[in-house]
């Protein structure tokens, strides 16, 4: 498949290198401060997600993918991403990251009990009231940054050059609330933090805690402002429909059921010495009975089992665990 120019994701997985990103839209464009350093690349992660990117068997994405990812990054606006459990709805934002070298992909999975405060920035009251009681008369007053730390939505909207990924995934398990509360944040791009507000005549920059592992962000006056706005994956299984004015602020893409070539690809990523010999279970896989959901990872798990050969000479004993191991997915539908 030819990419159009203005494609920046080409859905492939293959690293573009430092990718130079247009100016987004004068209604999208934001002003924060002050500026982080780049986040940590975690090529490890991603690799673990999905795998090699080379060879005759490597990953294409249709061009309907690839327009949508392609105009949510030029529009900067969330994009919206749904289909059955296991379809690869999460593995997109890998994909970005990869492909247009921009580290580490920020995630927030999303429960019923999930608050937008959660996702922004948890504060720690009661374990800077213990070390108050705790500390020594010649102890330093700790800072009230020691004790926040900012959850992965709060991180991606810190300064950066660049912009973050950001994984917001199962949306739709979350507190009928929620979409409509991210509303102001996607609009804006900001938000404070009343703990540091309350704070600022007397310290107006507070080092508090990220998302990334041992990093640090210095924030100015209680308030968080992004400089790019982040790359917004938002992936839903189906479950509920969400209010008109979240849908509005988002682009949308509904992912297909996987293809044979496409399951074939996933296998080739992170197998690729057995990838060959697996058309009939790829063939098993997709002919399950209909409603029978299975996600990809079950056809890795099993495609594993029949490389590691411990089954190789009794196919009826191999069958009865293929069966188990797609059987208890479907009872978790």
């Amino acid at each position: 498949m030819t990419s159009p120019n203005w494609w920046l994701y080409r859905g492939d997985g293959v690293p573009n290198g430092d990718v130079r990103l247009p100016e987004p839209p004068p209604w999208r464009a934001f002003e924060g401060g002050p500026v982080q350093p780049p986040p940590p690349d975690a090529a490890a992660e991603v690799n673990r997600k999905l795998g090699r990117v080379d060879g005759p068997l490597a990953r294409q994405a249709d061009a309907r993918e690839c327009d949508l990812v392609n105009a949510s990054i030029l529009l900067r606006r969330p994009l919206l991403v749904t289909g059955n459990p296991g379809a690869g709805k999460s593995a997109i934002a890998f994909r970005i990251a990869r492909e247009l070298g921009l580290g580490r992909v920020l995630q927030w999975p999303i429960t019923s009990r999930t608050t937008l405060r959660a996702g922004l920035y948890e504060y720690d009251a009661v374990g800077r009231a213990q070390y108050a009681i705790g500390r020594g008369a010649g102890d330093a007053d700790p800072s009230v940054g020691d004790f926040i730390r900012l959850g992965a939505l709060g991180t991606a909207l810190l300064s950066y050059e660049r912009p973050r990924v950001l994984l917001i995934d199962e949306l739709d398990k979350s507190d009928v609330d929620l979409p409509n509360d991210l509303l102001h944040i996607f609009e804006n791009g900001e938000f404070t933090v009343p703990e540091l507000v309350r704070i600022r005549r007397f310290e107006s920059r507070v080092q508090v805690y990220t998302d990334d592992p041992d990093r640090l962000a210095e924030v100015h006056d209680g308030r968080v402002r992004c400089r790019a706005f982040p790359i917004v994956i938002i992936t839903s299984n189906g479950e509920r429909e969400f209010p008109p004015a979240f849908l509005r602020r988002c682009l949308r893409l509904e992912l297909s059921p996987p293809s044979a070539d496409d399951l074939a690809a996933m296998i080739h990523a992170q197998l690729p010495m057995v990838a060959d010999a697996q058309r009939d279970l790829i063939t098993d896989f997709l002919n399950r009975p209909a409603g029978d959901a299975l996600a990809r990872d079950q056809l890795l798990n099993a495609t594993f089992l029949t490389a590691s050969g411990a089954y190789a000479e009794d196919r009826e004993a191999w069958q009865n665990l293929v069966t188990a191991v797609w059987h208890s997915l479907s009872l978790e539908r």
